[in-house]
């Protein structure tokens, strides 16, 4: 048996090469989309003009978007086989698209950039030439280096970016000027090796990819400007602050607190606010203070579902009747964390009296209980 194999992986390798195969593309961009069916056409042809000099294909990731996108992606791809498109069903978000499209190339060099046309896509091959100088892995298209500029963000994106890039650099220690960049281009064997310790949550890859490879990276910036959106809408939301927080958290703990644990927590957070809030509400109605706080209790588990849902596991969201039983189910698993976490309190109160160690180990097993048991059953995968 064993000479037999041997034989069949000497026949394989003795094999002389197929004329009809092709070597992969130098290049592959990677486009992450949702409702981009306008863009896509133009970035295809600005990316043919812009890549002259390379052999170069590009892949759209989309998350099933509404309108289309998907189909004129693979209509381009049916005449353009450097087009190519990953249609993602039952999966969201802007990192996890980027990672999925980044790891599915066979290109040495990935590029990440955005669908919206705000990305001058001439950098391409100046960002190119410096990978394949062999000095650097990974090149940032920067809004803020010397000579890039960002005039054409809205007041409100333009002191997102100034905040979120200042956070990123102090607390994360990265000296680059713009960490929060989307477009950026790194070697796919770089990539590979950081791949198993990225989160496939939030909306910046970059920032992760930095604060994961920062002592390993050799890393460049280059002068890019950013351009104006003609068409469909910015997919910016007030979800991007809590991502932020989250990644920056596990980041910081060397991934020790999961990005998804961390918004999971806060979005308890606001849960309790609204328990008190139901609470005094209904005391004013209702002379018993256990129905009362029974009720709030069950509406502030509403609330922490419908954030939950809309916020943590924006890539899984339940929608109509898987809605309706996920609600169900997460009102049970959180009353037993809540039972849970009054057994773990006390037992602590009994070593130790000082009530507020007691109240703060309660919670936390109570947060652990309800985040992976809701993991397991509520927003299951598969």
């Amino acid at each position: 048996m064993e000479a037999t194999s041997t034989k069949f992986a000497h026949e394989t390798v003795a094999r002389p090469p197929d004329p009809a195969r092709r070597p992969p593309p130098e290049l592959s961009v990677i486009v992450p989309t949702y409702n981009e069916r306008q863009n896509i056409p133009i970035l295809v042809e600005r990316l043919s003009r812009a890549l002259t000099g390379c052999e170069w294909e590009v892949l759209f990731v989309d998350d099933n978007s509404p309108d289309g996108s998907a189909f004129v992606a693979r209509s381009l791809g049916e005449t353009d086989s450097r087009v190519r498109c990953l249609r993602r069903i039952g999966r969201r978000g802007l990192a996890g698209a980027c990672l999925e499209g980044m790891l599915a190339s066979q290109a040495r060099y990935v590029a990440v950039m955005d669908a919206d046309l705000q990305h001058d896509a001439t950098l391409l091959s100046p960002m190119l030439e410096q990978l394949r100088g062999g000095s650097f892995d990974l090149v940032v298209a920067s809004r803020h280096f010397d000579g890039g500029s960002a005039a054409s963000l809205s007041a409100r994106r333009a002191r997102i970016s100034r905040w979120s890039n200042t956070l990123a650099r102090r607390l994360l220690g990265i000296e680059l000027t713009d960490p929060m960049s989307g477009y950026f281009m790194i070697r796919r064997e770089a990539l590979e090796e950081l791949a198993p310790t990225l989160s496939s949550e939030g909306f910046k890859i970059l920032l992760d990819i930095l604060a994961t490879g920062r002592n390993r990276l050799r890393t460049v910036e280059l002068a890019t400007t950013f351009g104006i959106r003609h068409y469909g809408e910015s997919k910016l939301d007030s979800k991007i602050a809590l991502d932020f927080a989250a990644l920056i958290t596990a980041k910081l703990t060397d991934n020790a607190v999961a990005a998804r644990f961390v918004l999971f927590c806060l979005v308890g957070l606001t849960g309790v606010a609204v328990n008190l809030g139901a609470l005094r509400a209904l005391l004013a109605v209702t002379p018993s203070f256990g129905a009362a706080q029974a009720l709030a209790t069950l509406a502030a588990i509403a609330w922490n579902f419908v954030l939950n849902n809309y916020f943590t596991y924006s890539d899984r969201r339940l929608t109509g009747w898987r809605f309706v039983t996920g609600l169900a189910r997460f009102e049970v698993i959180c009353a037993v964390g809540a039972i849970s976490n009054v057994g773990i309190a006390t037992s602590i109160y009994h070593y130790d009296d000082r009530w507020w160690i007691a109240g703060l180990g309660g919670a936390l097993i109570g947060a652990v209980w309800n985040f992976v048991v809701s993991a397991a059953f509520v927003w299951r995968t598969g």
